[in-house]
């Protein structure tokens, strides 16, 4: 994380500090096409573009040519960012693979909501497998999870210097009931020594990491090039991968769940503990790169597995590959997709697994 300088705590809503975020850490573009939860990110930029005019705004016709102009800005070395969510997340699919395919730090934000297509306009945790894996490629991502809106802040500032020295898409997975809540988020600055600088993969060749070409004519050329890709992703995936452990270390019962759920799950934990009731979280920060080791670290000597998600497995089927023929915990679920879930249901559900 870059250094935290002078801060200022102000009342805003997610989606606002998102914005903030990406101004501190200088980016200064965005292309981007509206739709709920995440439309007041693209107000709140034009915004601040119609007083900065060093700061680029692009409202396109649709999705996918907001992620080419997007890539279009990285690729002469601005540093340009998107939002989108839903239907716009699977539509920006293409400019996104083929980002991923030419190693370009685009910057996403994804605030999720129900599928299918259209479906509902707020909330869910469906899109973790799009997120992550994407489209025609290998899913070479980084995707950061944040439970809060502080770490709306902090994870949008540590995803833009992320994508910029790894070279890889990044993405700030959030939902549609963190977007448009309003609460206290501490802006504090960053310093300009721990903003990692732009750089243009077209004036820089020589220099650059990225492979800038969009189309491979044999399949060895292509094959040869995702073999680096994968290396690089690897050596890198030790340095990003991340999560927290909160609760009794030493309890048998392991809770796992990811962004706004997770909040769900730290006070049903709090709420347990002050009864007398031992119980662990797991939390992944970075669901790509996922933090494998720290989750098979936290499931050692633990007998019940609860996983809990707004989606129907797409996170628990994470959980249960990367625990499989390493813990033999009984698992438990509680998925409610496209629904939030309340402190209450995750403490009813451990009670239960305590019977």
């Amino acid at each position: 994380m870059a250094t935290q300088t002078k801060t200022n705590t102000v009342l805003m809503t997610g989606n606002q500090a998102v914005v903030k975020a990406a101004l501190a850490v200088g980016a200064d573009m965005f292309s981007g096409y509206p739709i709920t939860p995440t439309t007041e990110i693209l107000q709140e930029w034009a915004k601040e573009a119609e007083n900065n005019k060093d700061l680029i705004f692009l409202q396109t016709e649709d999705e996918p040519a907001a992620g080419f102009v997007m890539i279009g800005g990285v690729s002469m070395g601005k540093k340009a960012w998107t939002a989108t969510a839903g239907v716009g997340n699977v539509l920006m699919q293409d400019p996104l693979s083929m980002a991923e395919a030419m190693r370009m730090p685009v910057v996403t934000y994804i605030g999720q909501r129900g599928g299918p297509s259209t479906g509902t306009v707020v909330y869910s945790q469906q899109e973790l497998n799009l997120t992550r894996m994407g489209g025609n490629g290998e899913g070479l991502r980084i995707v950061y999870a944040p439970c809060s809106l502080q770490e709306l802040y902090d994870l949008t500032i540590k995803a833009f210097n992320t994508a910029w020295k790894y070279r890889f898409p990044t993405f700030i997975l959030s939902d549609g009931y963190l977007a448009k809540s309003y609460g206290e988020v501490d802006l504090w600055d960053v310093k300009k020594s721990d903003i990692v600088p732009t750089e243009s993969a077209f004036l820089n060749p020589k220099t650059s990491p990225n492979n800038i070409r969009n189309c491979f004519s044999q399949e060895p050329e292509l094959y040869d090039q995702l073999l680096k890709d994968f290396d690089d992703f690897a050596k890198m995936s030790e340095e990003v991968a991340e999560s927290e452990t909160l609760g009794d270390k030493k309890s048998q019962i392991l809770v796992c769940a990811w962004g706004v759920v997770a909040n769900s799950a730290k006070t049903a934990i709090e709420e347990l503990q002050s009864q007398g009731i031992s119980v662990k979280l797991f939390r992944p920060i970075t669901m790509r790169p996922f933090p494998a080791e720290a989750l098979q670290k936290a499931a050692e000597g633990v007998t019940d597995i609860l996983i809990t998600e707004s989606a129907n497995g797409q996170f628990g089927r994470i959980v249960r590959e990367t625990l499989y023929g390493v813990s033999e915990a009984e698992i438990h679920r509680l998925y409610k997709p496209a629904m939030g879930v309340m402190p209450e249901e995750i403490q009813t559900r451990i009670k239960e697994i305590k019977k």
